[in-house]
């Protein structure tokens, strides 16, 4: 039996998670639940699944899951332990009954904990870039070092570690990853200057948090799963290319040396790559749909352009410079993002302050967590100041054409 940590808890990845375990309850136990500031839905998964200990942000939202447990009749006896703040997130990743953490967190908040797990040799299902876009080097090191088990949840690089199983990895000679392409595959560039924050979260394929939705439409997530492949399995950035695939079916593919290529193809359900992450190496029967080969289906695979997603560009860009690069570029990013969706800029300006933030921080050789947490707050505090100038800049508003 699998006694988990999920950190995440209750975003998209740990509610799937734990649909995961709650249709194999006689294979998994969870040990401990990290949520954010949900503390409805985390009191909620506390009564149906029992863990030892539940974290939240701060201890106002430990006031507050207390709260909801008393309403709920849950007596003092049952209670796990409750925890708030970054610190305990560590606490419930190394623990001695946990043997998994799933790493779901969004942004650099999990990193600490997810460096730790690796350094104490867990198995780690990984759903949150920051740990590979911000710390990869230091990251993998501890991995190699501690002799950490890492299973990708995303289901890029999900379906790359299942093609990877066919054959010798040093026969692959290039990785393909796939992107929907967004809501504004086939709008004009001249257009995207009028994108609304609305039109932007419309993704075609998935349902996702608000930033990973506006990092779909900008191509900037495929930029970051560019950096995490690089990391997870050793290869350069020449080596991995990014295909427009509007259906996602196709996840992931690998060219062998003799120009053999492998796919790997699922329904849109990541229920498939949690469960893959938790059982590996067997595989279990899944609760996800079917393809249905007796439908007519038609696959596109086309060409990014780079010129219309520059950030795509930039990342391939940060990753062949190594060093800090990429962390200024993640937190850039963030930062971007989440000024278009205040209202404060406008579509075109998230890759402007990104590109100038780069161009501002100096890049430099992290060796720590530390090296890399500061890094992350330096990167962080010169986007905001390029988004402050930025103000009054904005774009009219006007309405852009729709993606077909």
């Amino acid at each position: 039996m699998r006694t988990l940590t999920v950190l995440g808890s209750t975003g998209s990845i740990g509610t799937n998670t734990l649909d995961v375990v709650r249709r194999s309850r006689q294979y998994f136990q969870v040990y401990a639940l990290a949520a954010g500031r949900n503390v409805d839905l985390l009191a909620a998964q506390i009564l149906e699944f029992q863990p030892k200990a539940a974290v939240v942000a701060d201890p106002a939202g430990v006031r507050r899951l207390a709260a909801r447990l008393t309403e709920a009749g849950l007596p003092r006896t049952q209670w796990p332990e409750l925890l708030g703040g970054a610190a305990p997130l560590t606490q419930i990743a190394v623990a001695d009954e946990v043997d998994t953490v799933v790493s779901a967190i969004v942004g650099v908040t999990g990193l600490p904990a997810t460096y730790a797990a690796a350094c104490r040799g867990k198995r780690i299902g990984l759903a949150n870039k920051e740990v590979l876009v911000s710390g990869g080097q230091v990251f993998m090191e501890a991995v190699r070092q501690y002799g950490a088990e890492l299973v990708p949840i995303d289901s890029e690089h999900n379906g790359a570690h299942q093609c990877l199983r066919a054959g010798n990895r040093r026969e692959v000679s290039r990785l393909i990853l796939t992107a929907s392409g967004g809501p504004f595959r086939k709008t004009p560039r001249e257009d995207l200057r009028f994108v609304t924050p609305e039109q932007a979260l419309r993704h075609p394929t998935w349902r996702m948090g608000n930033r990973i939705t506006i990092d779909s439409a900008t191509l900037m997530n495929k930029g970051f799963e560019v950096i995490e492949a690089c990391w997870l399995f050793d290869f350069h950035p020449s080596q991995v290319d990014v295909v427009i695939h509007p259906q996602s079916s196709v996840h992931a593919m690998i060219e062998y040396t003799d120009g053999s290529v492998l796919a790997q193809i699922s329904a849109t359900d990541m229920r498939m790559p949690i469960q893959y992450a938790l059982t590996y190496p067997d595989r279990w029967q899944a609760p996800v749909p079917r393809l249905n080969w007796a439908e007519a289906r038609q696959w596109e695979f086309l060409p990014p352009d780079f010129e219309k997603f520059p950030l795509l560009k930039l990342a391939y860009q940060c990753q062949e410079a190594g060093g800090s690069a990429t962390c200024t570029l993640n937190a850039a990013d963030e930062i971007a993002v989440e000024a278009f969706l205040d209202g404060k800029i406008g579509y075109l300006q998230i890759s402007e302050i990104v590109a100038e933030t780069l161009g501002k921080v100096p890049p430099r050789a992290p060796r720590t967590i530390g090296d890399i947490l500061e890094v992350d707050g330096e990167s962080r505090a010169a986007a905001r100041g390029l988004v402050a100038a930025s103000k009054g800049n904005r774009e009219p508003e006007s309405a852009v054409a729709e993606s077909q």
